[in-house]
């Protein structure tokens, strides 16, 4: 491709609004354009790229046994009814009205609708295992659009469903869909970490995102570099302390904290370790006020909390409703002296193994010291991990402990079970002639995610570092003087066409423009190799060669570029 014939428009400046490297990166590179709040035209050099990863996507779902179909974006509400979903979804759904007043939302997913196919289509357990795919746009009303692709409202995904006789066969499928996913962020390049999740709002027995590992990443992850055990913050497990709670040795007192709030402040004020408070969250199950516990310098798990008995559907409660239960503001709330015919203690595993704490007193200005369960408050009625695991915390699977880093997530795999089918009444006949319902998986990419990922992993001061799997072109060919030498327009010429010919993915910069801004504009678009020609170097039969990554070009012979470019 000559960059003459191509569409090249890159900008020295980011956009105000762009916050992460791979939103201004991608807007100064001219991959993509703003045409409102998370919504982006994808320019020729950012389709390119996109190409590239559906390509590596459907060549290893193919490869997998899936079976590539194309369902519609607009999709009626008598689906989602049948689920429940209509309502649970949320805001995040687009729901439009024809003509006729009939209601239908643009996709968020497609369970239903390929459910919808199935319950139709398949009669016999011989047509099963199934499994059906699309690469489509999905539409999802996000509150905050920002980052630009990473979290924008129109984007581009690979949705699988796959449907089975039994769960031995789902997990089946579920296997090779992990290894298959693994095979995709191999191939793309990119540094990931496959990890146990939770299963969200699409719901099932079990899952595991896929996450690109960048400082960036908006989710935690906890891993054990000491095994093969990885899991997001939201499902790591808090194991208990080893150590038995130790025997009291405080008295209980108050202490005047004038306007100390929070443990922080309070721990400060009367020089002890922050790990010896305790705070209290009140949250509303219903018309059922709860208290949860957690250590001071540890945060709330609100997706464990959710599978606390009773807490599926928690609200935090609001100032109005402490004020009433307690008597007292936030900032001096604690489990002390509380009516537990009327309010519920669910306590952190850490907290529960704790004495002599600090928390809240139920009075403005006051905190309590010398807590001690059994003595000074009756046991919590329920101890549960519902806090978030940090670094050094030992792992589950007992083999260490758990670090902690950052991942952007680029896919995710589920086990739905019967879910959708049982709803939908989506059924085969067995053997024996019995009436079944089917089991099913559920399988996701973010594709045009992946390429601010693959962005945010890879990039310097200088613009974009793209895996070559990625990059909208593989080799650049800057031709310094082209519009006025002619030696080198035609060893330039020659050499994009034996390129070409040898089935590389070449630009040839042939615009005329300064060395240094063609080399800036190639480095600001991410292509991983480049060739520069000129005068000099073509008269002792040299080109200069760098890769993105380099420091330094070094010169190499015109007349075996080609094969050290294939060789690459």
């Amino acid at each position: 491709m000559r960059a003459s014939q191509f569409f090249i428009s890159t900008l020295k400046e980011a956009p105000a609004e762009a916050e992460l490297a791979s939103h201004k990166l991608m807007v100064r590179a001219g991959l993509i354009k703003r045409l409102g709040s998370g919504l982006y035209s994808w320019m020729p050099l950012g389709l390119r790229s996109l190409r590239k990863v559906e390509a590596i996507v459907r060549e290893e779902m193919n490869k997998a046994g899936a079976l590539e179909l194309l369902m519609p974006a607009v999709t009626p509400a008598e689906l989602w009814q049948e689920t429940g979903r209509w309502d649970v979804f949320g805001p995040q759904m687009l729901k439009i009205r024809d003509r006729h007043e009939r209601d239908f939302c643009f996709g968020p997913t497609h369970e239903e609708v390929i459910t919808d196919i199935a319950r139709k289509e398949i009669r016999s357990y011989k047509q099963l295992p199934i499994n059906f795919y699309q690469i489509q746009s999905k539409f999802r009303d996000e509150i905050r659009p920002r980052f630009g692709v990473m979290r924008a409202r129109e984007f581009v995904m690979k949705d699988a469903y796959s449907f089975h006789t039994s769960k031995a066969s789902l997990e089946e499928t579920y296997a090779t869909m992990y290894q298959t996913y693994s095979n995709i962020f191999t191939r793309l390049g990119l540094k990931f970490r496959a990890v146990a999740a939770d299963t969200g709002a699409i719901g099932g027995t079990g899952s595991h995102e896929f996450h690109v590992l960048a400082d960036s990443g908006e989710d935690a992850i906890a891993f054990n570099p000491a095994s093969d055990y990885a899991a997001n913050v939201e499902m790591a497990e808090a194991l208990a302390p080893a150590t038995p709670r130790a025997a009291p040795t405080e008295t209980l007192r108050d202490v005047d904290t004038p306007k100390q709030t929070t443990c922080e402040d309070v721990a400060e004020l009367l020089g002890i370790p922050l790990q010896r408070t305790v705070k209290l969250i009140a949250v509303m199950a219903g018309d059922k006020l709860n208290v949860l516990l957690i250590r001071g310098d540890h945060s709330l798990n609100e997706v464990k909390t959710t599978k606390v008995e009773g807490l599926a559907d928690f609200r935090f409660a609001t100032e109005a409703e402490i004020r009433e239960a307690f008597n007292c503001p936030p900032g001096f709330l604690g489990p002390v002296g509380l009516d537990r015919s009327k309010i519920r203690v669910i306590a952190d595993r850490t907290v529960a193994a704790m004495s002599d704490f600090v928390c809240g007193a139920n009075k403005p200005k006051f905190h309590t010291a010398g807590v001690n369960w059994g003595r000074d408050l009756p046991e919590p009625e329920v101890v549960a991990d519902i806090r978030n695991v940090v670094a050094g915390d030992p792992c589950s699977d007992g083999k260490g402990t758990l670090e902690i880093c950052r991942g952007i997530e680029v896919g995710h795999v589920f086990q739905l079970g019967n879910k959708y089918s049982k709803a939908m009444n989506a059924t085969y006949l067995d053997e024996n002639g019995q009436t079944q319902v089917m089991e099913m998986g559920c399988y996701g990419i973010g594709v045009s995610r992946i390429i601010g990922a693959a962005i945010e992993q890879g990039n310097d001061e200088r613009g974009i570092i793209f895996p070559a799997a990625i990059a909208p072109f593989t080799v650049a060919i800057a031709a310094i003087g082209f519009d006025r030498s002619d030696a080198v327009r035609e060893a330039a010429l020659k050499l994009h066409d034996e390129l070409q010919a040898a089935g590389v993915d070449v630009l040839l910069d042939d615009r005329g423009e300064r060395p240094g801004v063609m080399f800036a504009d190639l480095e600001l678009i991410g292509i991983p190799h480049r060739i520069t020609l000129g005068d000099r170097g073509l008269k002792e039969g040299m080109v200069e060669y760098q890769a993105r990554t380099d420091a330094e070009s070094r010169n190499l012979p015109l007349d075996g570029i080609v094969e050290f470019v294939k060789s690459l």
